[in-house]
């Protein structure tokens, strides 16, 4: 099962696709939130699907995809989560999962332009394994709890401007994360109890058809269970919030590959997750 939100920007609306059929969520939610994911939103739109009580959106295939979630409070990102990374970056692996964050408004669609900044020069490409929390998570007790409280996993980018990243950070990070459009999301979220282990999913990033990233979440420092309950250590994680989990390598960051112009098409995938193609553009 996977839930996905359709239609033109700004008026989603949500949908589950169950084998080769997309049904209207509409009679159960108005979309796809957090509130809807804490409050058993996956299990209701099984239910209904089961009794045959959602309406056949036929011409699914032609409508935009939008990022799966809508509205999340927060977008928490884990910096250098693979060591190969963290070397090309320039950096030793790290001791503590690094954090930093990205404005909400950063996430589009998965086939949505993605803006280039005023004045950017070293625009990169990161895929990442995104974990979308289903319910309250505060002082958890230990890693092992922690994928209780995770709702799904989606596919995220975490565009990133270097320049504004590292030059002109003023000594953190989220100044070259935060621009209109640098989180493309999706196209759906797989429901946890689907995906059996997210630390043994390949993810891979082309730019221009040309191979860049190809790796394995079994290759991270921290796990997704890790994460979220070290996250839960020191904020209150939402119902709807996402986690980017960290990048591997084959960046533009590494000096190996150029960085992105106008013009240039980014494409992502992560095995049942589904993939992604943005295109890039002057904002």
């Amino acid at each position: 099962m996977q839930l996905l939100r359709l239609g033109d920007r700004g008026a989603e609306r949500p949908a589950v696709r169950d084998g080769d059929t997309v049904y209207d969520l509409s009679a159960l939610t108005p979309d796809i939130t957090g509130d809807f994911l804490a409050g058993g939103g996956v299990a209701a739109a099984r239910e209904a699907i089961a009794a045959k009580r959602l309406d056949v959106i036929d011409n699914a295939d032609a409508l935009r995809i939008g990022a799966p979630i809508a509205r999340p409070q927060a977008v928490l990102c884990i910096g250098q989560n693979y060591a190969a990374h963290a070397a090309e970056s320039g950096s030793e692996p790290p001791k503590q999962p690094i954090l930093f964050f990205k404005h909400p408004n950063t996430i589009v669609g998965p086939g949505d332009q993605v803006l280039l900044p005023p004045g950017s020069s070293k625009v990169d490409w990161e895929v990442e394994l995104g974990v979308v929390i289903g319910k309250r998570a505060r002082y958890l007790s230990s890693p092992e709890e922690a994928l209780s409280y995770v709702a799904g996993y989606v596919l995220s980018n975490d565009v990133s401007e270097r320049a504004f990243q590292i030059e002109q950070s003023g000594g953190q990070w989220s100044k070259g994360k935060c621009a209109e459009t640098f989180n493309p999301l999706g196209p759906w979220l797989v429901p946890a109890d689907e995906l059996t282990d997210p630390q043994k999913l390949g993810l891979r990033s082309w730019v221009n058809g040309e191979p860049r990233q190809d790796s394995n979440t079994a290759d991270m420092i921290f796990s997704v269970a890790q994460l979220v309950y070290d996250l839960s250590q020191y904020l209150v994680l939402e119902p709807g919030d996402l986690v980017n989990t960290g990048t591997p390598e084959g960046v533009a960051l590494s000096g190996r590959f150029p960085y992105l112009a106008a013009g240039d098409v980014m494409e992502i995938e992560i095995d049942g997750l589904g993939r992604q193609r943005s295109t890039l553009t002057p904002a």
